[in-house]
């Protein structure tokens, strides 16, 4: 279930985080009242459609067969009833299509979803990113052809870096892109194999986004010469790109998410960013996605937290007959409480670490104080030991230490 009271607590008493919204133009009527009916609506949304499927999805799992996938039974009509209810939009541009709400919300929506099912929210996990890379680095002809889709979540993303021989080293990257001469719309024509893609091929939607890792023709060695292209599933014109599932992972867990091996055979794409910088435009993305990593870690540990929580209230103590004196179930021993709450300090804190980074994003971004911006992002990207690194302010912490 959704921790909605504990969750509303630490936005609205202990960050303050209204305030902090109505403080950037962009926010300025999202009140209390509106965040918490907001995620009041994605608790139930949650908990009603996505977390049922759970089971269905670790031990169905996905099929893989002839090139296609099939996800668990169920799976696909929530994610339609998902996109369509506008929820992966959330903190997305207005004018792209999207609702415009602070960053929060949206990282409290997937930190419920992750919870709840992480093999189903894999499959929007990554429309954020997605949608912050071709937002920055698309040509304005890419962006009205997929930017609003990706950002409704109508079609889901990838992101196809790894190949079998390179491991996590991007610099031995083979992959092609070969400008196509007859082409008028700028095409190129990508060649070569990934592997470990999430959501490389399945059912949820009609189609799906590649933004894939290759090499230009007059490209240097090493992680300098890959350049970012689009390559779609569906092509602009209804026809089938040459993108192929060559088959799906067989994993330990996580049934309900394909993880691909694709192939690209000549397939037809679109040049993102500049040549070359591919993997500035690609660290959008990335950057984008690593507090979501962090939200699922919460979500998961909150989940994990209510299991065992529900389990120790129904445990009795060995031996001991119902009307017996002192704990008949082994909540009420002190060790089992020491670790309970311990967890529950760790969800906490997570939460306000979390959040905290969510809110100073939105700070950074939206801002009309120029030192404020500075000072959030240097809050958000800063590295651990350099210098300038930045705490959270003592306000944060002290009402929750209370």
């Amino acid at each position: 279930m959704a921790a909605l009271g504990d969750i509303a607590f630490l936005l609205t008493e202990v960050l303050q985080a209204p305030q902090q919204w109505q403080a950037l133009p962009a926010f300025a009527d999202t009140d209390a009242d509106l965040a918490l009916q907001v995620l009041e609506e994605a608790g139930k949304f949650v908990d009603q459609q996505v977390a049922p499927l759970q089971r269905v999805g670790d031990e169905v799992g996905c099929r893989f067969h002839a090139g296609q996938v099939s996800t668990p039974p169920g799976f696909k009509a929530a994610y339609q009833a998902f996109w369509q209810a506008g929820w992966p939009a959330l903190s997305c541009a207005p004018e792209d299509g999207g609702q415009g709400q602070p960053a929060v919300l949206e990282c409290v929506l997937y930190e419920m979803l992750a919870g709840a099912n992480h093999g189903w929210t894999m499959a929007p996990g990554l429309l954020h990113g997605a949608y912050e890379c071709l937002k920055h680095h698309g040509s304005d002809t890419l962006k009205a052809q997929y930017l609003e889709k990706i950002a409704s979540g109508e079609w889901l993303a990838t992101m196809c870096l790894t190949e079998a021989h390179a491991g996590s080293d991007l610099g031995l990257v083979r992959s092609k892109g070969v400008p196509n001469a007859n082409a008028t719309d700028g095409s190129v024509r990508v060649n070569g194999s990934k592997i470990f893609i999430s959501g490389g091929e399945h059912d949820l939607s009609d189609n799906i986004i590649h933004l894939v890792l290759a090499r230009l023709p007059d490209a240097p060695v090493g992680p300098k010469g890959l350049s970012l292209f689009l390559v779609p599933k569906i092509l602009p014109g209804g026809e089938r790109n040459a993108v192929v599932c060559e088959r799906i992972e067989e994993k330990m867990g996580l049934h309900g998410s394909p993880t691909c091996v694709m192939r690209f055979d000549d397939a037809t794409g679109w040049l993102v960013g500049e040549p070359h910088k591919g993997l500035n435009a690609m660290f959008v993305m990335m950057n984008a996605a690593r507090l979501h990593v962090g939200l699922q870690g919460l979500g998961l540990l909150e989940a994990a937290w209510q299991k065992a929580h529900a389990y120790a209230q129904e445990r009795r103590q060995m031996r001991a007959p119902l009307a017996a004196q002192g704990p008949s179930t082994i909540a009420e021993h002190p060790a089992i409480r020491r670790i309970l709450d311990t967890q529950r300090a760790w969800i906490d804190g997570g939460r306000v670490l979390a959040y905290h980074a969510a809110l100073q994003l939105d700070v950074a971004k939206h801002s009309p104080d120029a030192a404020r911006r500075a000072s959030a992002q240097r809050w958000c990207f800063q590295r651990p030991g350099l210098p300038g690194r930045q705490r959270l302010p003592a306000g944060v912490w002290r009402p929750w230490l209370r």
